[in-house]
């Protein structure tokens, strides 16, 4: 059985940020975010809205598509 969807989500967020080489406290400052909160999407323990799933692709400056690609 596949996880669900937020942790699946959360743990794409993740891994585009490590990527990145960016940390959680800078990308959650990128978004306006707290770290704490940051942490929560990436755990999928936040159930995150359309806009908030917005401010976080402009903070990895990808699109929304590529965001849930392998979901």
């Amino acid at each position: 059985m596949k996880a669900p969807l937020r942790q699946r989500f959360g743990k794409r967020i993740k891994d585009l940020r490590k990527e990145r080489g960016i940390s959680q406290e800078a990308l959650a400052d990128k978004c306006g975010y707290t770290r704490a909160y940051m942490s929560r999407i990436e755990t999928g323990a936040a159930r995150l809205s359309i806009d908030a799933i917005e401010v976080l692709g402009t903070a990895l400056r990808m699109p929304l598509s590529e965001m849930f690609k392998g979901l």
